[in-house]
């Protein structure tokens, strides 16, 4: 089969096209054909080196497709079945390895597109709001990066519950993008950020900042939150942040940061249905869309993880095998 493969740390130019053994389902695993494969942020980590991983490796963790053969044990699916995952090493692959236990049955009329990059962005939303800091009705909350693809789905979630949206984005292609999903005040990043939060919540500040930007933002989310604000940065599409002294929380009114990971926030099988479920169901439903800003055949992944780190993308983007 084909799949794309990374030998050496680097950008975009070590992602290569080539041909690999097909893959074998073992005990407890699902040997599946891939549909469409999610492309995220963490994949240039990894391949930047920036997150350890020994090469050579097939990137990816994401994606959708119908299952080929069942290994031993597994009782739940069964071949023909379509499924999803968000943590199925090797994903841009013609065919994949899925564990069972991770694997997630994909509802009628949730396309290969929506279904391949719903899940790792829809459940990082998902513990943001349900687990980190839930906000009340009529709070305000900042979000970065609103036109991405975490960002647009935070943003229709937290609007759908009457939760106040203030995001940031770079371009007038964004901020429509981001008023759409319902942003209520849209910043851009040149913008004083936190003068303008603070303008704009007469002078208390937000409940939350939910930052997946990093390097960039972090110092002005900080000044962005109100007495005893929760700031949850769950990426570092900008770099990672510097080391930072504690002291300055209990000075900026006791405030609170968190650096979450999905992992942690899907420990059991009973937590990753929870989440995985609420996504998909609300993608079924209509209530939740997801965006699709790009898709690009699997032998062009490298053209995509530059765009994506151009900040040329809107939405999700997709591999299609």
């Amino acid at each position: 089969m084909r799949a794309i493969q990374v030998s050496e740390h680097g950008g975009p130019e070590v992602l290569r096209y080539v041909e690999v053994a097909d893959p074998q389902a073992g005990p407890g695993q699902l040997l599946v054909r891939t549909e469409a494969i999610g492309i995220n942020f963490i994949d240039t980590y990894i391949r930047t080196g920036r997150y350890p991983q020994a090469v050579p490796y097939v990137p990816g963790s994401e994606g959708t497709g119908v299952i080929l053969a069942v290994g031993a044990d597994v009782t739940d699916f069964s071949v023909g079945d379509r499924v999803a995952w968000a943590a199925g090493p090797g994903s841009y692959a013609e065919q994949v390895i899925v564990p069972a236990a991770v694997a997630i049955p994909v509802p009628e009329g949730v396309s290969p597109e929506v279904a391949a990059s719903a899940l790792l962005q829809g459940m990082t939303a998902h513990y943001l709001i349900e687990s980190i800091y839930k906000p009340a009705p009529g709070e305000a909350v900042l979000v970065h990066a609103g036109a991405g693809g975490v960002g647009l789905i935070l943003t229709q979630l937290l609007a759908g519950r009457g939760i106040r949206v203030i995001t940031t984005v770079s371009t007038d292609d964004k901020e429509k993008l981001s008023r759409e999903a319902g942003a209520a005040e849209v910043l851009r990043y040149e913008d004083d950020i936190a003068a303008r939060v603070r303008e704009l919540t007469g002078g208390v500040g937000v409940a939350a900042v939910y930052d997946g930007v990093g390097a960039s933002t972090f110092e002005a989310s900080l000044a962005s939150l109100r007495v005893r604000g929760m700031l949850a940065l769950f990426g570092g599409a900008s770099g990672p942040v510097p080391e930072f002294d504690l002291q300055r929380l209990a000075g900026a009114g006791s405030l609170f940061v968190t650096r979450p990971t999905l992992v942690h926030y899907t420990r059991d099988r009973a937590e990753l249905l929870w989440r995985a479920g609420d996504i998909l169901n609300a993608i079924a439903d209509g209530s939740l869309r997801i965006r699709i800003g790009a898709t690009y055949p699997l032998a062009e992944a490298e053209r995509a993880h530059r765009d994506l780190e151009g900040r040329k993308t809107t939405g999700s983007i997709v591999l299609l095998p």
